[in-house]
């Protein structure tokens, strides 16, 4: 009887979809599809960035304009989340992070959120050795001074202050720990080698990175749904409007965060559309120390992108095989 009980249980879950059961997996042990609670979200590892085709015709608009400034080495991302189709130049390069290295921090604190490590109501102190220069308004607080976890966490992003980022930091275990986790994630060329400020630029991320975080996140994976949307609100209030934003129409929004030390510039962010599209952007830039131009040619990637995305129009995968079909 068993025996019997068995196969059957084994054979309905094998015809019930695995999105029926929310929060579960499945794999194939002895024959039989096997439900098992998926991995918590501090354990689980990055899927893969669910890419269909580049956008030949949107990277060659990006090439050109890149051309034009000889002295500056750009790589960029984009991914249609709708469609998944994609556009990478240079992507996968390796890029001094500057402070869009706060974006994957940021995903780590949520993760112990959802996990009960962290408490976004729970104090922080500011300890001396924690204090960082450059953006930001604790380093000209008093050492001692306590502030809630989620405070420090909307500083680190908004006004992207650098002693809030170090504090964080701390929080979730230090730097080794992080590097870790990024690891785990999938992400190929991020890691913290030192505390902010990191004028000399040590820290490192790529563009493909940032997106494929991104996209995880958007996806509901790394964190929960209600971490990913408060996380998101955080984003969107980053102060500093004049990289991507700037290509964006008025009625578009962005939820992202800006990196800026001498020798780069980025942004990287999830942009909707007032038509309902979104898609992510993500823009690294070396430059010569604080040249000028790598501004205008990350918002003039920007502008094109948006609206090659306002008016591209995604063909169904199916019509596509058979195109390429027809083709061969």
């Amino acid at each position: 009887m068993g025996i019997g009980i068995s196969a059957i249980a084994g054979t309905v879950l094998t015809v019930i979809r695995p999105t029926q059961f929310p929060g579960a997996n499945f794999h194939e042990r002895g024959g039989f599809a096997v439900a098992r609670r998926s991995m918590s979200f501090t354990q689980a590892s990055a899927s893969s960035l669910s890419l269909r085709r580049e956008l030949l015709p949107l990277k060659a608009k990006l090439e050109a304009l890149a051309a034009k400034y000889p002295k500056l080495q750009p790589g960029a991302f984009f991914v249609d989340l709708d469609s998944g189709d994609y556009v990478n130049v240079r992507g996968e390069q390796g890029f001094s992070a500057a402070s869009t290295i706060k974006i994957p921090i940021l995903i780590a604190f949520f993760q112990d959120v959802d996990a009960g490590k962290v408490r976004l109501d729970e104090m922080l102190t500011m300890k001396k050795e924690l204090i960082g220069g450059g953006s930001g308004d604790l380093q000209y607080q008093q050492p001692g001074k306590q502030f809630s976890a989620l405070e420090i966490a909307r500083k680190m992003i908004v006004i992207s202050d650098n002693t809030a980022t170090n504090m964080i930091i701390e929080r979730l275990g230090g730097i080794k720990a992080l590097n870790q986790r990024f690891r785990d994630w999938g992400l190929n060329s991020t890691a913290i080698h030192n505390s902010l400020p990191d004028l000399e630029g040590t820290n490192t991320t790529s563009p493909r990175d940032l997106a494929h975080l991104l996209a995880m996140v958007n996806r509901g994976e790394l964190v929960s749904l209600k971490s990913r949307d408060r996380l998101l609100g955080i984003m969107q209030e980053t102060q500093n409007r004049n990289l991507l934003p700037q290509g964006l129409e008025k009625d578009a929004t962005i939820a992202h965060k800006t990196g800026d030390i001498g020798s780069v510039l980025g942004d990287a962010g999830i942009v909707d559309m007032p038509s309902g599209k979104r898609y992510i952007a993500s823009i690294l830039v070396r430059r010569p120390h604080n040249d000028g131009n790598a501004k205008k040619l990350i918002q003039g990637i920007s502008r094109i992108a948006y609206q090659h995305f306002k008016w591209y129009k995604a063909r169904p995968a199916a019509k596509q095989e058979a195109k390429n079909r027809s083709n061969t």
